[in-house]
């Protein structure tokens, strides 16, 4: 006879428990926590927070010693248990510490993080399931932090920082866009007045934090010399002085990590070029301009690196500034820039991601011996221009199921539908070369298969 179905009220939920009333629960968790070490432990903290916040720091302070002293070793079957009790001496800590008393809640935490190097050395943990469970509590550790407020939070984690940083370097980076401006800018401040210019780990940790507190100076002072001379440094530099507004410092800093030419031959060779500085520079080279007021110059920058990449970004900002019908000629000449493009393919990209479907169709019938359709879009571009261009969608479908067949793919069903799309384009269209084609795919793939032999 078949079982049958669970009423609402034999549903294991919250309310259907508390039907139960107090003294039923009372005895069942009685009964649960007898056999299991971590829920007594649980029931027994959580009336400690009953009675006070000093009362469940004690509870929690019992626990952390005792995972701090123990020196047992603990196996890959022990494992989970302990994972078990530290997520929960975790929730007990931000769920209910921490809504008695910010400043015991977020010390507890802090200690709760400093198990995790004597744990390293007891803990078989080849998945690296240790490393992860600390790693995802950083935002709660900067969130606490940010309760307690800077006054609090600031020296303690400077002196973590200060004393264990092999650790705290890499939590307090990882959990910093969850700290609050104002713990940031304290710490920050703790780390760097009065003190050594901060290099290695704790240099990270500084532009990390100047980052969160809007602190450029800081950030900057964190980076070294030689670091602010390459042009990939450099020019982030750049640009944000020259948001900033310090132009002058921003051309200082994008000048001096303008790529170098070669030191000149011994042997009286001809001195090669300087290389060319990476897109990045070219565009917080156009920022700066913008920051010196050279508008004209950096206008003719824009277009310049959209000449070069197709950055749809530099062509925005072009298009932003012009008036009326002047931008529709910018657009005519910019598309006719990439129709023309040295390589096809990312030109096509452009066009339709702009979109530009006429644009993108008149381009695919002119440079159709051109085209490969090794780009993953081809499908999705053709299934575009169908509809209004059947037959760019026809060269589009053919070149993607001559690049499959052609890298070994054989006859696949994706294939087959590249045909079945192909030869309804070919009749919509009136073009008579469907059956060639099928017939030189089928070439293709017996000569991949003569070669594969």
């Amino acid at each position: 006879m078949a079982k049958r179905p669970a009423t609402p009220k034999k549903t294991l939920t919250a309310p259907n428990l508390a039907v139960l009333g107090a003294d039923r629960l009372a005895a069942l968790l009685m009964e649960v926590a007898g056999g299991d070490a971590l829920w007594k432990r649980r029931l027994r903290m959580e009336l400690a927070g009953e009675v006070g916040a000093p009362d469940l720091a004690l509870e929690l302070d019992k626990r952390l010693t005792t995972l701090g002293d123990s020196r047992v070793r603990v196996s890959w079957r022990k494992r989970p248990e302990l994972i078990r009790d530290l997520q929960s001496l975790r929730r007990m800590i931000v769920d209910r510490l921490s809504q008695l008393d910010a400043r015991l809640a977020f010390n507890r935490m802090v200690a709760w993080f400093d198990l995790y190097p004597g744990l390293t050395v007891r803990v078989k943990d080849p998945k690296g399931e240790l490393g992860l469970l600390f790693d995802g509590a950083t935002g709660e550790l900067a969130r606490l932090a940010s309760a307690l407020g800077p006054e609090g939070a600031a020296p303690i984690l400077s002196d973590a920082l200060a004393t264990r940083l092999s650790e705290w370097a890499s939590w307090v980076g990882r959990g910093v866009d969850d700290l609050s401006p104002a713990v940031a800018s304290a710490l920050l401040t703790d780390l760097t007045k009065g003190k050594p210019r901060p290099t290695g780990r704790l240099a990270l940790v500084v532009r990390k934090l100047a980052e969160r507190s809007g602190d450029l100076d800081a950030w900057i002072s964190a980076i070294p010399d030689d670091d602010q001379k390459r042009p990939e440094v450099g020019s982030v530099m750049a640009a944000r002085l020259a948001a900033a507004g310090r132009a002058e410092e921003a051309r200082a800093a994008l000048d001096a990590s303008r790529p170098a030419a070669p030191p000149s031959s011994r042997w009286g060779r001809k001195p090669e070029p300087a290389p060319a500085p990476p897109e990045q520079w070219f565009e917080a080279e156009i920022a700066v301009l913008d920051a010196e007021g050279r508008v004209a110059e950096a206008d003719e920058a824009r277009w310049a690196l959209f000449e070069r990449n197709l950055s749809p970004d530099a062509l925005r900002a072009i298009i932003a500034r012009l008036p009326d019908f002047e931008d529709v000629a910018a657009l005519d000449r910019a598309f006719a820039h990439a129709a023309g493009y040295f390589d096809p393919v990312k030109g096509l990209a452009f066009l339709m991601n702009w979109p530009a479907l006429r644009e993108a169709a008149e381009m695919v019938e002119a440079r159709s011996g051109e085209l490969r359709g090794g780009h993953e879009d081809t499908p999705l571009w053709a299934a575009r221009l169908a509809a209004r261009y059947p037959k760019a969608a026809l060269v589009l479908l053919r070149a993607r199921a001559k690049t499959l067949v052609r890298l070994g793919s054989g006859m696949t069903e994706e294939v087959e539908g590249l045909i079945h799309e192909a030869e309804s384009l070919a009749t919509q269209t009136g073009d008579d070369g469907h059956a060639a084609f099928v017939a030189g795919l089928s070439t293709d793939i017996g000569t991949g298969r003569l070669l594969r032999r």
